[in-house]
């Protein structure tokens, strides 16, 4: 393997496991997994999830990890490397384009999750009426100068972290935020599970009824297997890159996953016995974030305490995962230009507060500014949920399996013959050449509505 020289990276292995779980992590374990795990039925979709993640999320995941840490590149500059003189380097493109565009609205729900933690230490939330939180929330994002303050406000708080680098930026600071997120996870679930509901919650999270399963169920949770796991948009081939020489790259991939599935039962356990209990909906999809979880807290005894762990949870979820999205970006203008890594932060920084802004005012000034029939917002994310990440992610597995050659795999998921993982290998290579690519492909078909 080549040799990393003086290009930043992950020092350690609990370094390399916390961030690339940061980047896992994020607001949709918090409200997207219980609210689609709330309007699939429970349990049997849990289930189907998890065979999904296996043969989607987690070969796409290795497969970007392989090629980042030999490239030891940006995610452009990594398929130029292993496939030159080719057309490849666009899946590295598509990528970045997709962690640009995702960064555009991420980081406007980002800094509502961020308006929410000092509107829940005010108090001013704490209503048990869902027609009060919807006034609440409806009054912020149609705010211009405010939706447009939170979102660069966030974007201030993730730049200034990259620019410190990979080891004393990205690493230091997701050691620091893993720990505390799943503290509070902890304690918001041990409250949770002590309240009249919490009987009713727990069997409706993990006792299984596959009479309500559809293909369509199989098709969201195949889809939010691979979307979860921030694959798909150049994140998880930038992290590899600065994976260590002796890192065993399958083993540190299902650490993540089985984390970022532990993170997301965690969350349903904290969320449904608390819907159930109070008599709110455990099927209110997005709006479970914002109004159906302050009026659920509102409800308990001192509720108002639990809806700020609650919304500093979603901060720091939210964080790691904009660390690696930002990154694409700025590894990109720092390793292809003569831009510093500082330069090249606030570069991205400059452009995605120009770019985000069409997203942060698309409730408000931009409302009415539709484009193919979406606002700028709905636009950036069918852009990319939809389409680039599914097209990355095909593309990627083809790469892996047809392309790169089984010699080449099995030399980097061995590390060289020194890890005897050989049925791993095996496993992962007849996945990923037969089975991930065309699951991905009906994922994008979903995507697109033909399927």
């Amino acid at each position: 393997m080549e040799s990393s020289g003086k290009r930043d990276g992950f020092t350690t292995t609990v370094g390399v496991i916390v961030a690339t779980l940061g980047s896992a992590v994020g607001l949709g374990n918090i409200w997207k997994f219980p609210s689609l795990t709330g309007m699939n039925g429970g349990a049997a979709f849990l289930i189907i999830y998890l065979a999904m993640t296996l043969l989607v999320g987690l070969p796409v995941m290795i497969s970007e990890h392989v090629m980042g840490r030999k490239a030891r590149a940006d995610a452009i500059t990594t398929l130029q490397k292993l496939a030159p003189g080719s057309a490849w380097w666009l899946i590295g493109a598509a990528g970045v384009l997709s962690a640009f565009l995702i960064m555009a609205f991420y980081t406007e729900v980002a800094g509502w999750v961020f308006a929410y933690v000092i509107k829940a230490l005010s108090g001013s939330l704490l209503s048990t009426d869902p027609a009060v939180t919807t006034q609440a929330f409806t009054t912020l994002v149609s705010n211009t100068w405010w939706s447009l303050i939170v979102q660069w406000v966030v974007l201030l708080w993730v730049a200034f972290i990259i620019v410190a680098g990979v080891s004393k930026g990205i690493e230091r600071m997701t050691k620091r935020l893993m720990p505390i997120l799943f503290a509070i996870l902890l304690i918001i679930c041990i409250r949770a599970l002590t309240l009249p509901g919490a009987g009713e919650g727990l069997r409706f999270l993990f006792q299984p009824d596959f009479s309500v399963v559809t293909w369509g169920t199989v098709l969201v949770a195949m889809g939010l297997a691979f979307f979860k796991l921030s694959v798909g948009m150049g994140t998880m081939i930038t992290y590899g890159s600065y994976f260590r020489e002796d890192q065993n790259i399958p083993l540190t991939a299902t650490r993540v996953m089985l984390a970022d599935l532990l993170v997301s039962l965690l969350a349903g356990i904290a969320i449904f016995p608390t819907v159930f209990t109070y008599g709110f909906a455990p099927d209110a999809g997005p709006s479970l974030l914002f109004i159906t979880m302050p009026a659920v807290f509102a409800s308990m005894p001192a509720g108002g305490l639990f809806m700020v762990l609650f919304f500093v949870l979603a901060a720091v979820a939210a964080t790691g995962a904009m660390l690696s999205l930002f990154e694409v970006p700025v590894a990109v203008l720092a390793e292809r230009t003569k831009l510093s890594r500082k330069g090249a932060t606030w570069v991205t920084f400059a452009a995605l507060a120009v770019v985000g802004s069409l997203a942060a005012l698309s409730s408000s000034t931009l409302a009415d500014v539709h484009l193919f029939g979406m606002t700028f917002f709905d636009l950036f994310d069918y852009a990319t949920q939809n389409i680039l990440l599914a097209l990355g992610g095909l593309f990627i597995c083809l790469f892996a399996g047809w392309k790169w050659g089984s010699a080449a795999i099995q030399e980097q998921l061995s590390n060289g013959g020194t890890l005897n993982n050989g049925v791993v290998v095996k496993a992962y290579t007849i996945v990923v050449k037969y089975v991930t690519p065309i699951l991905v492909f009906l994922v994008l078909l979903n995507g697109l509505g033909i399927v």
